[in-house]
């Protein structure tokens, strides 16, 4: 049995019960990649776990996953209505991106569409279902899931330091990590009252893990709200020598110590610590409307009215408006999934504005996937001319061609598997422009990641 066949048993790590330790201690087989090989206890198989599957679970346990299958199943189909289901729904997507390289922007494009197949993890992790997500719970979802994120460097902080040192924190199962997370993020970044943040998330340790998990989660978060209403959080002092000082500003900021290092030395502190805090803020989006389907920026701005999205046009760009929040609501109203529009960051706007792309034109996008704009010079062509879309990456390439068919702009996009380097000189190519916008650190657009 495969490590990525057992990937679902990571979700549901909290449903199986360790069972007694094998006599033989797990040892790396040459042909597992670097997985470790654990025993099946009802049929004395091995079969292999990715280190990652249980990165912060206890890793050199035996697992009877035939027994645990049936004390999993006496638990599905049960409804629960005293749990939040936003709370359930995070700590289930907190879950996927960490042990399931499952990602954070693409789990909230499914939103409301996907509420039956969401609802099944939820029951496949937790052992039971809550009631579905209303609009409001989605936009929580959203917010805290990504609040998390950006913030877990500075949220594990907190709770490594109310629950008594790193030992103890990297012993706690998967699902009590998310849940403190949850919790400490609502208490200290979101304001949430502290009463109902410790209480649902006490109420969802005690139904999904066990009752000494809730008393736990319980003293955590009495502890946090107790400290925090006092001004005496666990933080530590920026003091000391220049690396000190960096591992202080990437637990106050959570940014990578390394990050921190490099921004205050070429930016100094204070702009380091302005940059950090712009990271950790919401961001802001843009959509571009698509024309090739005849669908304005008038349209756009007529729409998102009607679904009460507060938007302001771009002051560069006359294909884009700019939101803040609303961003589900987009979703849910069709207008991505049916091509009327596209997410796109303006500063991509206006790189295509220096290329001028003009009916007619033969232009090549050098590093094309994953296709923003590829598709906006297309779509500028009007159907006569070509683009002509290379990218080294097959699986974003192939992205960018389901798009350019949703987009109705198939006739005009033309994709090439290929590193550049190599295509050039193998198959060169005419052309009247050339967009050559090399990938690059991504720091600048960290916000949005």
């Amino acid at each position: 049995m495969e490590g990525s066949t057992l990937s679902r048993f990571s979700i549901s790590y909290s449903n199986f019960s360790p069972c007694e330790r094998s006599q033989s201690q797990p040892a790396k087989s040459p042909l597992s990649n670097g997985l470790l090989s654990y025993r099946l206890i009802d049929s004395g198989k091995r079969c292999n776990v990715s280190l990652k599957t249980f990165s912060l679970a206890k890793r050199t346990k035996d697992y009877d996953f035939d027994s645990s299958r049936h004390r999993a199943h006496d638990k599905t189909q049960k409804l629960n209505l005293e749990v939040s289901p936003h709370r359930a729904v995070s700590a289930v997507r907190l879950m996927r991106i960490e042990l399931g390289g499952a990602f954070a922007d693409l789990l909230n494009e499914k939103g409301k569409g996907s509420g039956k197949n969401e609802m099944a993890y939820i029951e496949r992790t937790l052992g039971f279902r809550t009631r579905d997500l209303d609009d409001r719970d989605l936009r929580l979802v959203t917010e805290i899931v990504g609040g998390t994120i950006r913030w877990k460097r500075y949220l594990d902080h907190l709770i490594t330091s109310l629950c008594h040192g790193e030992r103890a924190f990297r012993s706690m199962e998967p699902l009590l990590v998310q849940i403190l997370r949850i919790g400490c993020y609502e208490i200290d970044k979101l304001g949430i009252p502290p009463y109902a943040a410790v209480d649902e998330c006490v109420r969802i340790a005690k139904v999904a893990l066990r009752p000494g998990a809730g008393n736990m989660v319980n003293g955590i978060l009495r502890k946090l709200a107790l400290l925090k209403d006092k001004n005496f959080l666990p933080l530590p002092k920026v003091e000391g020598d220049d690396r000190s000082q960096a591992r202080a500003l990437a637990i106050l900021y959570s940014h990578p110590v390394w990050m921190v290092r490099r921004w205050t030395k070429s930016l100094g502190q204070a702009e380091a610590v302005r940059l950090m805090m712009w990271n950790n803020s919401e961001p802001s989006f843009s959509l571009r409307a698509n024309k090739k389907k005849g669908y304005t920026r008038a349209d756009l701005a007529t729409q998102l009215n009607m679904l009460k999205v507060p938007h302001e046009t771009s002051l560069h760009l006359d294909d884009f408006v700019r939101l803040k929040t609303g961003m589900q609501v987009v979703i849910q109203a069709g207008l991505l999934k049916e091509g009327l529009c596209s997410v796109q960051d303006e500063s991509a706007g206006l790189i295509v504005s220096v290329v001028d792309p003009q009916p007619g034109d033969t232009i090549i996008d050098c590093c094309a996937a994953p296709g923003g704009k590829t598709l906006f010079m297309a779509s500028c062509l009007g159907g006569q001319g070509m683009v002509f879309a290379i990218d080294i990456n097959k699986g974003r390439l192939r992205i960018l061609e389901e798009t350019a068919k949703l987009h109705e702009v198939d006739d005009v996009v033309t994709t090439f598997h290929s590193d550049f380097r190599i295509f050039a000189k193998e198959k060169p190519l005419k052309s009247d422009k050339v967009l050559l916008d090399a990938p690059c650190s991504g720091l600048g657009v960290l916000s949005k990641h």
